[in-house]
């Protein structure tokens, strides 16, 4: 009973044991780092996941001791959670403290020197703000439309009317299709030769129609493709808000003959206000990293490169890696700050109201 007892209690911080998994992480973490500065790379690496296998090795036992049978259960999830996700999180984050690029064989230790790059050299600062000026006019642009396309979507569809099954099953096709085949066709959508919105433009005003020639077209195009993409999304979001409001509260509005304003200030925006903030959350981290569709669309032409295109051509293209890694690290803290920002804002709504 005594060594039952003795078993379960928590090592003390310096006790070598095999369970004591605070003292492994301190140390993987010492290993790793003074690892990662002082030995080559192809050596660096074996040596920082043999550090991880020993913190993961320490947490199983430390389970196991204590009989913490569910979190054993959940481990082999949480294992794949790291080596799919976590480990090349971190391994980007110590990467944008190096010199590399992917095409060279050389790294060495250069501490916040890319950072410094791209926040303080002319060239890439410059190039830089106007990818993030870009990004952030696109979030605006295709963040309202989405909310209001998938609102008013939302509304109609609330509603009970003929073939709406199908309908709806059509709205939500744009959504299920990837962004691949979505920019491939609206390339051939607006196609100054052959695209359907040429044709008909150039019926009307009798010249040939090119769309993307200029910011303001090339802007429109891209903001009215992601907008059928994800309005959808927006949509069913709201619909599940609409379709929960009781009907006895419309009965009794009814009644008292209130105007058809107040019953949505009233009553239907309290069940959907949640949602669509969830909505605009989700909509607005996405927004940030638009890439895909620039690329397939305009190639970053017309003044519409996005910083997550930039980075792309950064890491991929100019073989960058360090840089990139920055660069993105850079995004990743401003995400998250407006995150934190829309979750303080949300939550001092909800106390006022």
């Amino acid at each position: 009973m005594n060594t039952l007892a003795a078993a379960q209690q928590p090592p003390s911080f310096f006790s070598i044991a095999p369970d004591n998994w605070k003292l492994a992480i301190v140390m993987g973490l010492i290993v790793s780092v003074l690892a990662a500065i002082l030995l080559p790379a192809a050596v660096s690496f074996w040596v920082v996941g043999a550090m991880m296998a020993l913190v993961a090795a320490a947490f199983v036992v430390n389970a196991y001791r204590r009989r913490y049978y569910g979190g054993l259960l959940v481990a082999p999830a949480i294992a794949v959670l790291f080596v799919m996700n976590i480990f090349p999180l971190l391994w980007s984050l110590g990467l944008s403290f190096f010199a590399y690029q992917s095409n060279q064989q050389s790294i060495r230790f250069i501490g916040l020197n890319n950072y410094v790059k791209v926040l303080t050299n002319d060239l890439a600062a410059e190039a830089n703000w106007n990818a993030l000026i870009n990004t952030a006019m696109f979030v605006v642009f295709t963040v309202s439309a989405q909310m209001i396309v998938g609102f008013l979507l939302a509304m109609l569809f609330a509603k009970q009317f003929p073939l709406r099954k199908y309908l709806l099953i059509l709205v939500l096709t744009p959504m299920m299709l990837s962004v691949v085949a979505s920019g491939v066709f609206f390339t051939y959508y607006y196609d100054p030769t052959f695209g359907i919105l040429s044709y008909v433009m150039g019926h009307i005003t009798g010249e040939q129609f090119i769309l993307m020639d200029n910011k303001v077209g090339a802007v429109a195009g891209i903001v009215f493709a992601d907008a059928w993409m994800w309005s959808p999304f927006v949509m069913l979001l709201v619909l599940a808000g609409l379709v929960s409001v009781p009907k006895y509260l419309y009965e009794a509005a009814a009644i008292d003959r209130v105007s058809a304003w107040r019953r949505f200030w009233n009553i239907t925006f309290p069940y959907i206000r949640g949602l669509l903030m969830l909505a605009l959350l989700f909509r607005t981290i996405e927004a940030f990293k638009l890439a895909d569709l620039v690329i397939l669309l305009t190639k970053g032409g017309n003044d519409t490169m996005t910083i997550s295109y930039h980075l792309i051509r950064i890491a991929n293209e100019q073989n960058k890696t360090s840089e990139g890694a920055a660069i993105s690290y850079l995004m990743l803290f401003m995400v998250i700050v407006l995150t934190n920002l829309y979750l303080y804002m949300a939550n001092r709504r909800s106390q006022g109201t």
